[in-house]
C-alpha cells in the first residue's frame, strides 16, 4: 500500500440489484464500511446496480471511491460521475489491470458472469504469485454457499488444490470479513506484478 493513498479494497458485484434486497442492503453495508474506517473502494466505475450502491454509500459516508471504467460503457452513460477518480481505459482487460494495481485486497459480492470472471481471475493471479493480496466472498443470503460446494467437487476430484482453496476467504459478516483482509494483507504498494 502506497503511503499516498489509504488502504483499498477493491469490490467485484453486479451491475444489477439482483432479486433479493439483501443483496442491495450488504452493498449498501460494505461501502459504508469501507468509508468508516478510512479506506478507499475500488471498482468498476458504474452507477447501476450493487455497483452504482456500494460507490453512493461510501460516498455518502465520506469515503473515497476510486472507479475503473472502460470507455465503451462511459460512452453508454453508464460511469458514476461523483468519484473523486475515475479512470476511463480502453479495455476490460486494462480496467481488470487498473482496479487490481489500485488494491491491497479483493472481495467479491452477489453479482453475474462479470464478477465471476473477475473473481476467478484474481484468485487464478494470487495462486500463480501475481500478487499476494487477500481474495474473499461476502456471502449474502448464502448466495456463494453452491459455488463454495462446486468448489469443494473440483478439489475432491483432484482439480484445486487444499492451498489453492484456502487462498479463498470466506465470511457473511461485513466487519469480520473486513479485519481478516486487513490482517491478510502485506500492505505493501509492489506486490503485484503485471501480467
Amino acid at each position: 500500500m502506497s503511503p499516498a493513498r489509504p488502504f483499498s479494497i477493491c469490490v467485484y458485484c453486479g451491475s444489477r440489484l439482483g432479486a433479493q434486497d439483501a443483496y442491495a442492503d450488504a452493498a449498501r453495508a460494505l461501502g459504508t464500511a469501507i468509508a468508516a474506517r478510512g479506506w478507499r473502494l475500488v471498482y468498476g466505475g458504474g452507477n447501476v446496480g450493487l455497483m452504482g450502491v456500494v460507490a453512493d454509500a461510501a460516498l455518502a459516508a465520506g469515503g473515497r471511491v476510486c472507479g475503473v471504467i472502460p470507455d465503451s460503457l462511459m460512452r453508454r452513460e453508464v460511469g458514476h460521475r461523483g468519484l473523486q477518480e475515475l479512470h476511463v481505459v480502453d479495455t476490460m482487460h486494462a480496467r481488470k489491470q487498473r482496479m487490481a494495481e489500485e488494491s491491497d485486497a479483493f472481495v467479491a459480492l452477489p453479482g453475474g458472469i462479470g464478477t465471476f470472471e473477475e473473481l476467478f481471475e484474481v484468485w487464478t493471479w494470487r495462486h500463480l504469485g501475481y500478487h499476494d493480496k487477500p481474495v474473499a466472498l461476502l456471502d449474502v443470503a448464502g448466495y456463494w454457499q453452491p459455488l463454495l460446494a462446486f468448489m469443494q467437487r473440483t478439489q475432491a476430484e483432484g482439480f484445486v488444490s487444499d492451498e489453492q482453496a484456502a487462498m479463498l476467504v470466506v465470511e457473511d459478516r461485513i466487519d469480520a470479513l473486513l479485519d481478516r483482509l486487513v490482517a491478510g494483507s502485506t500492505g505493501q504498494a509492489g506486490n503485484y506484478r503485471r501480467i
